[in-house]
């Protein structure tokens, strides 16, 4: 009884670092990155769709991502996506592919990214405490509605914390290999 708690906070907090992840794929860093354009939506035929639902996305160079509409008549509303997605690009076009030229981050821009990392990682250790929390009531209800010994609700407690504390330190160390990304020129 008591384990199923455990193994569900596991399974849920590989789910919240999994979300992190992602999310800190959309942050750009100082090189192009197609990942950047995961969460840009296209009006295709009145459907929003992804990016890379319309066309095919490449990075032929370091500072620069190219897409390549299937329907040229797509050009313009995908143009007009990445402008509106609010990310500090220029996109522009020769009638057939958007070429997208990836500035140089200045160094206040890479300091406010930082903050933004930081920001993002305090919230995914905030989720990941609140499932500990959740979990430790769970054990709590166990042993008084005696499903399980006292001795065993302490063990399963300690089995928390230590997962917890597994968990915090990935989020710690995914963030510093982001902010080192970000900080490097």
């Amino acid at each position: 009884m008591g384990a199923a708690v455990v193994k569900d906070m596991k399974d849920k907090m590989e789910k919240t670092i999994q979300h992190y992840k992602d999310e800190l794929k959309t942050i750009r860093t100082g090189r192009a990155s197609i990942s950047m354009f995961d969460n840009i939506r296209v009006d295709y035929y009145g459907t929003p769709t992804p990016l890379s639902g319309v066309g095919t996305l490449s990075s032929p160079e370091p500072r620069l991502i190219t897409v390549a509409p299937w329907d040229t008549s797509m050009i313009n509303p995908i143009e007009k996506a990445i402008q509106n997605a609010n990310m500090g690009f220029n996109p522009s076009n020769d009638g057939k592919i958007i070429r997208i030229p990836v500035p140089q981050l200045t160094e206040e821009r890479r300091k406010d990214l930082v903050k933004h990392v930081k920001k993002v990682a305090e919230d995914t250790k905030v989720a990941i405490r609140n499932l500990r929390r959740e979990s430790n009531d769970r054990i709590k209800k166990l042993e008084k509605d005696k499903e399980i010994s006292e001795d065993d609700g302490k063990k399963f407690i300690e089995q928390i914390q230590t997962a917890t504390d597994d968990f915090i330190k990935k989020v710690d160390v995914i963030t510093g290999e982001k902010e080192k990304e970000i900080m490097e020129i």
